[in-house]
């Protein structure tokens, strides 16, 4: 087994979460915030704008079942890359479309997934690549967000469903659950 770390900001970081748990390969994926200036931020200050960060997502994989390549593929196609600092309702710089590639050779696979997503998407895509700066988890109550809380929360039951449902068909022998909802 050879573990890797891939960190992605695609919005909100429970729908994203929710999407890459589903994914064959995925060990964990671990909610929280990068990119930004101030050191141990809460939430609270993530959405008030102005410390930079993003929401964003740290998935830990096992590169022998999912290649790093593959989980860009789901990024993109599970998000709107075009949308400039925002997703759906969600608007601001920390809800940006962002790839923070561990190494060279992911900042090379990250550039190549955005020239294979352009032809998917009849805007240019936004998504940034940037660099991989210091890591900040999410507050407790935001890991596995869909698997307890956002099961109640309107807002989740809007936004992830249809992620879901875009993964398990499109990348139905990535997902862990697709042959369960077919």
């Amino acid at each position: 087994m050879a573990s890797e770390v891939a960190t992605f900001a695609g919005g909100c970081f429970w729908c994203t979460e929710a999407v890459f748990a589903d994914v064959i390969g995925v060990e964990k994926v671990e909610s929280g915030y990068i990119g930004g200036t101030v050191a141990n931020p809460t939430y609270k200050q993530v959405c008030g704008g102005d410390t930079g960060h993003a929401e964003a997502i740290r998935v830990t994989f096992d590169s022998d079942q999912v290649r790093y390549a593959d989980l860009l593929d789901i990024f993109f196609a599970t998000h709107d890359p075009t949308q400039l600092n925002r997703q759906g309702n969600d608007v601001g710089t920390q809800y940006r479309s962002a790839l923070f590639p561990a190494s060279p050779d992911q900042r090379e696979e990250a550039q190549a997934a955005i020239e294979r997503a352009s032809a998917d998407w009849p805007k240019p895509i936004v998504t940034t690549i940037e660099p991989a700066s210091h890591w900040y988890p999410a507050e407790d109550y935001h890991q596995e967000y869909w698997e307890g809380e956002g099961q109640r929360n309107p807002y989740c039951l809007a936004v992830i469903p249809p992620k879901l449902a875009k993964l398990r068909k499109s990348f139905a022998k990535r997902s862990k659950t697709a042959d369960a909802t077919a």
